[in-house]
């Protein structure tokens, strides 16, 4: 039998694994590549001389001895991570606030359930969400009237702040089955010069399509406006224009033939979100946990949203 010790390592890994499904995503989960992962799994599995997961089989499964191991994760991580809540009340004294600024408009549908599973875990801070949508919400960090900011693209260093990688996401353009763009394999700019973009009501440099598509190719679409995700979509379904969104808020739509969905340029229109704090009020472990929760909730529960 190989000699190792069993690590906190370990069971996240097999933690990962179970909640991920698939050796690929576990290790963006957990900011390994696939191969470090393997090695990792190998090397368990030459400790205890067998298999910790069954070979060839889709769905990842659990052998018996994985399952064992897996059941140890589930009840010693938690107990690891609320003693580390413990210790940092203890050393901190206190949790203060955690005030989100959101630049993204439909960032609710993942934060909101990131922001619920988080309450459990530190009940005693003040969690809110300042109301309306911020175009360039870091001065509000800079003058400590927000704890932290979801942005879109990582901005140049700045002294005062810190960057954490969320995920990297796919906006797609999407139309109505019936519509002509429906026989293109995938959109080029030139493509919405003569169509309605169908938006949120924001400005251009807060919509994806256009900061990184539309715009620089000198390119303005009629437009029309509504607020609610789901009115975008009736719009698109009724063949009233087109739109651009996150393609893991629209899954289910087009699953279900509501709408389709093309690529946004031949390769796809690859999108970033990162969470901004103020170097000083970010190294607090509530502010650092609510991060981490929310990256790993969002990678394992998103389709389509891979790690930075």
């Amino acid at each position: 039998m190989a000699s190792t010790a069993l690590e906190l390592r370990h069971l996240e890994t097999l933690l990962a694994l179970a909640e991920c499904g698939s050796l690929s995503k576990a290790a963006a989960r957990l900011f390994l590549t696939q191969s470090a992962l393997s090695h990792q799994l190998k090397t368990l599995e030459g400790h205890y001389g067998a298999a910790l997961v069954e070979k060839n089989v889709r769905p990842l499964r659990f052998t018996a001895i994985g399952q064992r191991l897996l059941g140890l994760a589930r009840t010693v991580l938690p107990e690891v991570a609320e003693a580390g809540r413990d210790v940092a009340r203890l050393a901190q004294g206190h949790a203060g606030q955690l005030r989100i600024a959101v630049q993204c408009h439909n960032c609710f549908d993942w934060l909101m359930p990131a922001m619920d599973a988080y309450r459990s875990l530190w009940p005693e801070v003040e969690l809110d969400i300042i109301s309306g949508f911020v175009v360039n919400p870091l001065p509000l960090l800079e003058r400590a009237e927000a704890e932290l900011a979801v942005i879109h693209d990582k901005p140049e260093a700045q002294p005062h702040l810190t960057f954490s990688p969320l995920f990297r996401y796919e906006s797609v353009a999407l139309m109505s089955p019936r519509h002509r763009l429906a026989a293109k394999s995938w959109l080029q700019a030139q493509d919405f010069a003569d169509e309605t973009l169908i938006t949120y009501p924001v400005p251009d440099e807060m919509l994806d399509v256009m900061k990184h598509c539309l715009t620089p190719a000198g390119i303005s679409p009629r437009r029309r406006t509504a607020e609610l995700t789901v009115a975008i979509l009736q719009l698109v379904a009724s063949g009233r224009g087109i739109a651009a969104l996150p393609s893991w808020s629209v899954g289910n739509y087009i699953d279900r033939g509501y709408v389709v969905s093309r690529p946004i340029g031949q390769g796809g229109l690859r999108c970033e979100l990162y969470a901004a704090t103020s170097r000083a009020g970010g190294e607090a472990a509530y502010i650092r946990e609510f991060i981490a929760l929310t990256r790993t909730q969002s990678l394992t529960e998103l389709a389509g949203v891979s790690a930075l």
